[in-house]
């Protein structure tokens, strides 16, 4: 008896999931500007509530031990130098690597995004294949990570600094591999920033960054964080500096897990993701 009723809640859970993701669908399929925002507020509550009780473990500041969760970032770290060496060709024709500021349109237009700042993109929902080409050996080991949801080399141009702002959806965390870091970071010049208290989270006053936790990258060393928290980053120092950024989805609930699934398959066929496939797509460099 007890095995049945648990199946009927596990059953009823995922029902309950479906359910919520199929009327965020509905709301997404008629969705102007304000509704996006509605539904993607309403989202993101989902995963912060399931947060608060634990649910969902909290990632606070900056995480390199995540061999449990993510074990296949080893095996992208294990292969640095390839990594490297492909980004390195890349770099040979760098200015015919898009923008970041006209990537999706209105979406990157501006704020943040309206720096030095180039991204080479393996996926956004789906691989790009053309670009996937160029960078055979990189493609490869992302395949071959789970729950990867957004992959691209970010490249940021000397003494750009991307100013305070929060991320946009609670179901993922990001990951950097460093993979060309001026020096090596020596001179401590190229750093991302992260405030993860509740406070500056939950006020959303962005001059609280100032009391944050600093990482250095490192050539071929990865790390963790919470995109959804108050951060910042710069390159200080007079050369590009190159991380390989990816969205993972975090690890959850098997109901949760389903809803989010749902919900970024949902938001990976609309318009603006269509935009950003359309202008990362390089057929050479």
């Amino acid at each position: 008896m007890t095995s049945v009723l648990v199946a009927i809640v596990v059953v009823a859970g995922l029902a309950g999931a479906v359910w919520i993701a199929l009327r965020v669908r509905r709301q997404l399929e008629r969705a102007n500007n304000d509704v996006l925002t509605t539904v993607k507020d309403a989202v993101n509550g989902v995963f912060m509530r399931a947060e608060a009780r634990g649910a969902i473990r909290r990632v606070t500041g900056f995480c390199t031990d995540y061999d449990d969760d993510y074990p296949e970032l080893r095996r992208l770290e294990a292969s640095y130098e390839a990594v490297r060496d492909e980004c390195l060709e890349l770099l040979r024709e760098k200015d015919r690597i898009t923008d970041i500021s006209v990537l999706g349109g209105d979406y990157t237009g501006g704020g943040i995004h309206a720096i030095r700042w180039k991204s080479f993109v393996f996926k956004s929902g789906d691989f790009i294949e053309a670009n996937c080409r160029l960078a055979p050996r990189t493609a490869e080991l992302l395949r071959d990570i789970p729950g990867v949801y957004t992959a691209f080399f970010s490249i940021l141009d000397p003494h750009q600094y991307v100013t305070p702002h929060y991320g946009y959806y609670k179901g993922i965390l990001r990951y950097h591999l460093g993979v060309i870091i001026p020096g090596d970071n020596a001179d401590r010049s190229a750093w991302l920033r992260v405030n993860s208290s509740p406070e500056a989270n939950e006020i959303r006053q962005k001059s609280l960054i100032d009391k944050g936790e600093r990482y250095h990258w490192r050539n071929g060393e990865g790390v963790i964080f919470d995109d959804f928290h108050l951060h910042d980053a710069a390159n200080d120092s007079d050369e590009v500096r190159v991380v390989l950024w990816l969205d993972i989805a975090r690890k959850m609930p098997a109901r949760l897990r389903l809803f989010d699934a749902i919900v970024m398959g949902i938001a990976h066929r609309l318009p603006v993701i269509s935009k950003i496939q359309e202008n990362a797509r390089i057929e050479s460099v």
